[in-house]
């Protein structure tokens, strides 16, 4: 039986971009006293019950959470900088206030009284969980601390979300630039540089590379001129470096927080609601691997070094002592070319970016039964801008007649522009829920944001392997979001433990490696040809080439974040010295030199400044798990639908709604363990 898609898409509803920057602060304001009447309210309930209490503040929750996301993510996509300014405004409206609600005692005292009341009952699991998480949400905002100490914690809150939503706001607004001769541009691809915007600069037309990632990766891995490499990694940087005293208030302010809540760290604060639980299991996980991986790195590098002489040698240059900052991303593309015969420019041409993303759709319909239809058209106010694609995914329903059922939107904005979001990510806009007659499922919407290089009238967007394997991971995220079925927001989709968060993602990482996985989503961009075997097997190769050195800089990142959050004196607050710990802990831990060129790279560290905090260990250790899943369930066959539905409906159907450990346990017959992660990274 086929179905009429196109019929079925046309009845569902989609939300509408056409808010102005008025529109965006009265709708702030309209959620802000929603939420206050509401808590209005719920204190003054003398006798709490789930009908009472619990229905209307879910109720709340699940149908605010869509326009509060709307109204603050226009700062990280709109080409309108009064509405990205009002978007701004909006969060720190709605997070003051916010705070000012959740800081409440006698709203605690009814949502403590009911819990009490119920948690040895047998009233719905996710129900109980969302009380449970509620009570402990309100005592780490301090309830149960004195009223004085209260005050002090309000305030603070109020001061750090202000600043991490300034530290934000600046990245997103970062234009800096950096100006080279063509001449000094050697090596970098012509279809790059004829991307470049000119300039002139003391009479010389020069070319202008921005830091967005399709001007200033390109150069960092094919410019020939060390110089070059040098001038624009150490600018690149140095980038947005009015986030530095940002983010050194940002760390006082934690610390005050921290020891106000009567944790021996603010780590121990955060931990407290991951996996890890402790400090010292991350501290531990991070030096053990750290041990593991200097050798590996100090071989690498070895290499490198050599390399980068024959090259220096070959170019009639001087040969030098060390592998340099600059020179990690380009020596390493030239080890994989004359050692690994990869020409990651050769092959980007096998991967245009619409035909690559058709096919990764193909993937995910098939691992998890599920149906992307694209809107060819979208409707007047249907997207935020002309460049954004809109999806509905359907899932297949089995028992009974077969049919599909719509499960959510999802959005591809994939160029980079000004003021927009300057990574790659994944939005979780709109979280799904049961509506209030238990029946009903409202449905996610979602949006990946990413930064690939736009087409050309010659040539459409081509994605180097790496961005293949960058899609597919924020896609992992998006479809997390759209396929997770909870009964409440709170634990929809992602909404999982942040040291978790990113192993479904990981996990997917794995089909980029996979050799009928890649030529599957391969076609060349004039001939449309799969891409070849040989140069498949060889890329694949690759895989852990350099991987002592690529995983000791993200243990760099993690190290620096838990040792900022693990403080224990007042002292050694007052003397820490964020630039010096920032450079120092770079050269000791990644072994790469910057040749006394230190930079502020943290003030453009957008991962610490809100989310990650005392967290990014959280990309490393999620990866134990990824890999487990992987190894258990799909090494042997990735394309395994049975595996594939069974892993949707135990980890991403069911969101944060347990406990990830949990879900893990019943996936995987046991409790997880390293021993596949340490094969893949050691072999």
């Amino acid at each position: 039986m086929s179905i009429d898609f196109e019929a079925l898409t046309a009845k569902q509803n989609f939300p509408l971009w056409e808010q102005t920057p008025e529109d965006v602060l009265k709708t702030a304001n309209e959620l802000i006293e929603k939420q206050k009447n509401l808590f209005d309210k719920i204190a003054a309930t003398e006798e709490p019950t789930l009908d009472n209490l619990l229905k209307p503040f879910a109720e709340l929750n699940n149908k605010d959470a869509f326009p509060e996301s709307q109204v603050t993510f226009y700062q990280y996509v709109s080409t309108n900088k009064e509405l990205r300014d009002a978007s701004t405004k909006a969060e720190e409206l709605i997070e003051e206030s916010s705070i000012t609600e959740w800081s409440r005692p006698e709203v605690y005292k009814v949502f403590q009284k009911l819990y009490d009341a119920v948690k040895d009952t047998d009233i719905d699991p996710e129900s109980k969980r969302y009380l449970k998480k509620s009570v402990t949400a309100f005592k780490r905002n301090g309830l149960a601390l004195p009223e004085e100490t209260r005050e002090k914690i309000k305030k603070l809150k109020v001061e750090l979300s202000n600043l991490s939503v300034q530290f934000a706001k600046n990245l997103n607004e970062e234009k800096g630039f950096v100006l080279f001769t063509k001449k000094e541009l050697d090596g970098v691809p012509e279809d790059v540089i004829g991307s470049y915007s000119k300039a002139e600069q003391d009479g010389e037309e020069k070319l202008k590379v921005t830091f967005k990632y399709p001007d200033i990766l390109p150069l960092l891995k094919h410019a020939h001129n060390g110089n070059t490499r040098k001038t624009a990694y150490i600018a690149y940087n140095n980038r947005c470096s009015e986030n530095a005293p940002i983010l050194e208030q940002i760390i006082k302010v934690r610390y005050e927080l921290g020891q106000l809540l009567e944790y021996d760290t603010y780590s121990d604060f955060v931990l407290e609601e991951r996996m890890a639980k402790k400090k010292e299991v991350v501290l531990d996980f991070l030096s053990d691997l750290r041990t593991k991986l200097t050798p590996v790195a100090t071989v690498e590098l070895e290499e490198l070094l050599k390399l980068k002489n024959d090259d220096l040698k070959s170019r009639g240059l001087e040969p030098e002592d060390k592998v340099y900052a600059w020179d990690s991303a380009y020596y390493n593309e030239l080890l994989l070319e004359k050692k690994y015969s990869v020409d990651n420019i050769k092959i980007a041409e096998y991967f245009p970016l619409e035909s690559t993303v058709n096919k990764m759709l193909g993937f995910y319909e098939t691992i998890f039964d599920i149906k992307f239809v694209r809107i060819e058209k979208p409707a007047k106010g249907a997207v935020w801008h002309e460049d954004v694609q809109q999806f509905a995914v359907y899932k297949n329903i089995k028992h009974g007649e077969p049919r599909q059922e719509f499960i959510g939107w999802i959005y591809f904005d994939l160029h980079p522009r000004e003021g927009k979001y300057g990574h790659a990510a994944n939005f979780g806009l709109g979280p799904g829920y049961l509506e209030d007659d238990g029946k009903t499922r409202h449905t996610p919407v979602t949006a990946l944001v990413c930064n690939f290089t736009k087409p050309t009238p010659e040539k459409p967007s081509l994605l180097k392997h790496d961005e293949v394997t960058t899609f597919f991971h924020e896609l992992g995220h998006g479809i997390h979001n759209i396929i997770s079925q909870t009964r409440y927001a709170r634990f929809h989709g992602t909404r999982v433990e942040r040291d978790f968060v990113e192993t479904p993602s990981q996990m997917l990482e794995y089909w980029t490696w996979s050799k009928d996985e890649i030529k599957g989503l391969s076609s060349h961009y004039k001939t449309g040809e799969p891409i070849d075997d040989d140069l498949v097997d060889k890329l694949i190769k690759t895989k852990h080439v350099n991987t002592g050195i690529f995983n000791l800089r993200q243990l760099f990142f993690g190290i620096f974040d838990m040792q900022v959050h693990t403080i224990k004196d007042k002292k050694d607050l007052d003397e820490l010295d964020l630039f010096k710990k920032w450079n120092s802990l770079r050269e000791d831990i990644t072994l790469i030199s910057s040749d006394n060129n230190p930079t502020k790279g943290y003030s453009s560290f957008g991962h610490i400044a809100g989310g990650y905090e005392s967290g990014y260990y959280g990309y490393l250790y999620s990866l134990v798990y990824a890999a487990d899943i992987y190894y258990t369930l799909f090494k042997k066959d990735p394309m395994n639908v049975e595996s594939g539905i069974r892993y949707r409906d135990i980890i991403l159907t069911r969101g944060g709604s347990r406990d990830s450990i949990d879900n893990l346990k019943e996936l995987l017959g046991r409790a997880p363990n390293a021993q596949a992660f340490l094969q893949e990274i050691f072999g």
